[in-house]
């Protein structure tokens, strides 16, 4: 089976199948390309992932877009982008076809007011498990949590977290473990 057959059927099964949107789908993709086919390195994939939530647009085409462009370059990342988003076009299509049949149907309120929680579970999965690739340890671990903070209760744009991480990921990178040394590694 060509490759190309395989990366469509795989970001279309991912496309059609996970509720919750781009960060719901992370732990599926990773599942595919690093654990099961060993296509891309573990590390790797986290470096997409955080080009990907870095770029504009939706998380899901974006990492699948670098995915596709990494094993097979502008033509992976069209077919995998349009297996990310197909699916997703055609179940909105029907639902915007036969929505006023069923919008209030009190067993479909019932069915979303379920699948919430589960969805809160596959965003939360992935996120402990980023930690861990990145090597979030004792020294760093003030990074995502003042990030955190900083959008959560005060508002800040992820835009200007994103820069100023990059900054100082930058800074650090060229002068700090000169200066202070690598202590990261402990």
């Amino acid at each position: 089976m060509s490759v190309y057959f395989q990366l469509f059927g795989i970001f279309f099964k991912i496309g059609a199948f996970t509720i919750g949107g781009g960060y719901a789908m992370v732990p599926l993709i990773e599942n595919e390309v690093v654990t099961k086919r060993g296509w891309i390195a573990r590390e790797d994939f986290v470096d997409l992932l955080a080009i990907a939530q870095s770029a504009p647009g939706i998380l899901a085409v974006n990492i699948s877009i670098f995915i596709g462009y990494k094993l097979r370059g502008i033509r992976g990342s069209v077919v995998t982008a349009l297996g990310t988003v197909l699916p997703s076009f055609v179940i909105i299509l029907a639902i915007a076809l036969f929505f006023h049949n069923f919008k209030d149907n009190p067993i479909v309120e019932r069915v979303f007011k379920g699948i919430r929680p589960a969805v809160v579970a596959l965003i939360a999965a992935p996120t402990f498990s980023m930690a861990k690739s990145a090597k979030i340890n004792r020294y760093n671990l003030w990074i995502p949590v003042v990030s955190a903070l900083l959008i959560w209760l005060l508002g800040f744009s992820p835009i200007w977290i994103i820069v100023a991480a990059g900054a100082g990921g930058f800074l650090w990178g060229r002068f700090g473990k000169r200066l202070f040394g690598d202590e990261s590694k402990n």
